[in-house]
């Protein structure tokens, strides 16, 4: 599947949402839920900054997804999402049952930023989502948004932190 104008602006709000975390002395990543109509359902950004490694806004939607919608609506639901999900977003994702997702960079371009800037691995595994959800509907990475990621990730986890 091609990404639209549609999920492009859906991106941009999740870029929006990842800013606003990294303003608030978080990690940059933001996720929107949209419905097969294109209602925006849920909306989030990451909460990890006190010490919950698990306030993933992927898992948020996840939880407000099983507690809201039908299981038809989950499955015609669309993710989007600044960065591709982790293992445990990704699973959550699955056991839920949620649609398509759409990311802005994936979880290899992280991994190779953050070995490029010498920060330290993640306590746990960087895998793609289809390795945790086989048959999951992916698009991404987006090319044309991913500079913008990039460099919110650069302000987080380096000491450069400086933007384009």
């Amino acid at each position: 599947m091609t990404v639209t104008a549609q999920d492009l602006a859906h991106l941009r709000r999740c870029i929006d949402l990842a800013r606003e975390a990294l303003a608030d002395g978080d990690e940059p990543f933001g996720s929107v839920l949209v419905a097969a109509d294109g209602t925006v359902l849920f909306e989030d950004r990451n909460r990890v900054k006190d010490g919950d490694a698990t306030q993933h806004p992927e898992f948020a939607i996840s939880r407000w997804a099983a507690g809201h919608l039908t299981p038809e609506q989950r499955a015609a639901a669309t993710v989007y999402t600044s960065g591709e999900h982790c293992p445990m977003c990704s699973a959550s994702h699955g056991w839920v049952g949620l649609g398509r997702i759409v990311y802005v960079t994936s979880s290899s371009q992280l991994r190779g930023w953050l070995r490029e800037w010498g920060v330290p691995a993640a306590p746990v595994a960087s895998l793609p989502i289809g390795e945790i959800v086989p048959g999951a509907i992916t698009d991404g990475p987006v090319d044309e948004l991913a500079a913008e990621v990039e460099d919110l990730y650069r302000a987080c986890f380096t000491q450069e932190g400086t933007a384009r």
